[in-house]
């Protein structure tokens, strides 16, 4: 137990779409990404994912709906099964919940990211 800073863990990588697990919390896995570019639309059939921008500017796309914009301090929730993919122009940070377990790409033909812990 203790405090974790976010911005001193997202200084220990430049990759994108690579999630860093920091903590667990319940069955949950609590991660700091960066991304910029889009990633593939993908859905998780059975869980919901969760995104709070903490340093930039994103957007959630989505197949059947509006397009979230989302800027620090803002988060989103997309419930399981939703078609969706994230996209940013520049990099952005954000904090991510995922169950423990739960590949990042979903059902999309991408190859899941590692999650290592730091």
């Amino acid at each position: 137990m203790g405090t974790i800073n976010l911005a001193e863990k997202l200084k220990r990588f430049t990759t994108h779409w690579d999630p860093h697990v920091v903590a667990d919390y319940n069955d949950n896995d609590v991660m700091v990404v960066k991304f910029q570019g889009e990633f593939p639309f993908h859905k998780h059939d059975t869980s919901d994912d969760f995104f709070l921008v903490l340093e930039g500017e994103m957007v959630m796309e989505f197949e059947d709906r509006p397009n979230q914009t989302l800027r620090a301090g803002e988060m989103i929730v997309v419930p399981q099964g939703v078609v969706h993919r994230p996209r940013a122009e520049q990099e952005v940070s954000v904090l991510l919940i995922e169950p423990r377990g739960e590949p990042n790409s979903g059902d999309a033909d991408r190859a899941p990211a590692p999650k290592p812990r730091i």
